[in-house]
């Protein structure tokens, strides 16, 4: 069986491999596209590369998940990328699939908020403030995409929402955080 032949059951898809196949499924069609498309709705879940789309999309070609074919424009090489069957079908295993991917935070504020003890209390308020600053840039950007993304799809439009709620949830977390240092520190 040839690479292109790949049996869509025997196809291991990488964390980077579901997005493009996600993306292309959505009809976004270019690596660079997607790269803009996630920037605007998963980044702040799930974030993909320059360095991570291209050599993905030769490798999801190279096992037929999906086909790319050239389409120059204004002097610009370019590539439109469809799903193939195959692709179509190893989407559809891995979206029922059981399988799940520990969800892995690297936040530093909450790296320096553990580790607070080591300074001040007014060091402490300060970074939960800058927490709260991000969670509010954050928060703002979502809100602008939603009603774009209420006219879409679902899964996305839901996938907001949910990032939406957890945004406002930390927001009023650290404020409350806020607040109870700001107490003990006068005390």
């Amino acid at each position: 069986m040839s690479s292109s032949d790949s049996d869509p059951a025997e196809v291991q898809l990488t964390p980077t491999g579901k997005v493009i196949l996600g993306m292309l499924g959505l009809g976004i069609s270019t690596g660079y596209d997607v790269k803009n498309f996630v920037d605007k709705t998963t980044r702040h879940f799930w974030a993909a590369s320059y360095g991570q789309i291209y050599p993905e999309l030769r490798r999801l070609e190279e096992q037929g998940l999906v086909s790319g074919r050239p389409e120059p424009t204004g002097g610009r090489a370019r590539t439109v990328y469809n799903l193939t069957d195959a692709g179509r079908s190893a989407l559809l295993r891995w979206l029922q699939s059981d399988a799940e991917t520990v969800n892995e935070a690297r936040d530093e504020g909450m790296l320096k908020l553990f580790f607070s003890d080591a300074g001040g209390p007014a060091e402490r308020i300060e970074n939960i403030r800058s927490m709260r600053a991000r969670d509010e840039r954050t928060l703002a950007q979502l809100r602008s995409l939603e009603p774009h993304a209420a006219a879409g799809p679902k899964g996305p439009y839901l996938t907001l929402q949910l990032g939406i709620a957890l945004h406002e949830a930390a927001v009023n977390w650290c404020e409350a955080a806020e607040r109870e240092l700001e107490k003990e520190e006068k005390e």
